[in-house]
């Protein structure tokens, strides 16, 4: 089974950029479809971006979309989160997140509750 583990949060100022790495471990990561999802005092777990296990195929929610990056490297099991134009709305605690996944799946999935397996979450603050 994967165990995720994710860094790269931090504090930064309006426009700034930060970079999410989540480490995986274990032999099968490539066979997980992955996701990146975030939450804000007093909210919900919501949706960010999503990769198939393949990474020729992204999906992202309408807020981030043009100024984040979700990509892997299977040989490093390693998905990451490239977070550009970073705004006070994009504050929260970002996690990790895996789901096992056939080969050639074209199925992505934005719910919470269709991933198995999650990190712990990373601190991302953007002031103001």
């Amino acid at each position: 089974q994967v165990q995720l583990v994710e860094s790269g949060g931090g504090l930064v100022q309006t426009g700034g950029s930060l970079r999410l790495s989540c480490a995986a471990s274990g032999r099968t990561f490539s066979r997980y479809a992955m996701a990146w999802f975030r939450q804000a005092p007093g909210n919900e777990r919501e949706f960010v971006a999503a990769i198939l296990r393949s990474g020729d195929s992204t999906r992202y929610t309408d807020s981030v979309k043009g100024r984040f990056t979700i990509s892997r490297d299977n040989s490093k099991n390693a998905v990451y989160l490239q977070m550009d134009s970073l705004k006070p709305e994009d504050t929260a605690v970002y996690y990790c997140a895996a789901r096992g996944s056939p080969a050639y799946s074209g199925t992505f999935y934005y719910d919470s509750h269709d991933y198995a397996l999650w990190g712990r979450g990373t601190q991302v603050t953007v002031s103001s």
